[in-house]
């Protein structure tokens, strides 16, 4: 359990210190790649998934909330495991917040714009509707989920691993094509503890005129994330696992 906690939380900080780092390299005033648009965010967080499941090699790389409760309802992950699993990943991406605070400490200061500096730690909808919200993150974590069990689980074994083998590329564009095609509307959390843990973080972390943490949205990158992670692999265990 201890060795779960430690592999979750060292590759939930990578996925957060990749992620949220090209995320303040494209928003904060200064960075060499200011304004370098969605592509160039889309395709660090690929880089993020990958980096961050390899590191979380001996718990099989979930780095993610959705993953691991969704897993567990699929009958694929023993739920014993699930707490330290849960734990490692909600304060490995606080801590990957932090570092990301630290690499850029000269940037938040002529950054003016509070809402640029909140989106470097946690997501935001484009229009603020928080029913279509919830609904676009359930189903960009469906597509998430399932598509780990199209990608890693072969007939009759039971539960994917993404730390293994092209697991880790696969999934990264895997990725990478969700949130070209899916993060236009929410910024595509598709992990509670990427965008829960990173809030804090803002939340606590002396950034000057950050503003808001933006509280009366930040159920929906967790909620969504959780039911759209428990369909996509109650779905995929019974297509996948049972070929």
């Amino acid at each position: 359990m201890h060795n779960n906690f430690v592999s979750e939380m060292v590759g939930t900080a990578m996925l957060i210190l990749f992620g949220d780092g090209v995320v303040a390299a494209v928003n904060l005033h200064r960075s060499k790649a200011e304004n370098g648009g969605w592509i160039v965010i889309t395709t660090g967080w690929a880089v993020a998934v990958m980096i961050g499941a390899l590191a979380a090699t001996y718990s099989g790389g979930l780095i993610n909330p959705a993953l691991t409760i969704g897993f567990a309802v699929a009958g694929d992950l023993d739920w014993a495991d699930v707490p330290a699993l849960l734990g490692g990943e909600f304060v490995g991406a606080f801590i990957g917040a932090v570092l990301v605070y630290l690499a850029y400490l000269p940037h938040w200061q002529p950054t003016e714009d509070a809402g640029l500096k909140l989106a470097v730690f946690s997501t935001g909808p484009a229009i603020r509707n928080l029913g279509a919200n919830l609904l676009t993150e359930i189903i960009g974590t469906f597509a998430l989920v399932f598509g780990v069990y199209a990608i890693d689980t072969h007939g009759g074994t039971p539960g994917p691993s993404l730390s293994v083998g092209l697991g880790p590329i696969l999934v990264g564009f895997l990725v990478w094509g969700i949130g070209l095609s899916l993060g236009g509307p929410t910024g595509y959390a598709i992990n509670p503890a990427r965008d829960l843990s990173p809030r804090i973080a803002h939340a606590l972390l002396p950034i000057p005129g950050k503003g808001t943490s933006d509280w009366q949205y930040s159920w929906v990158p967790v909620v969504g994330p959780i039911i759209g992670g428990i369909l996509g692999a109650v779905v995929g265990s019974a297509v996948f696992t049972n070929l």
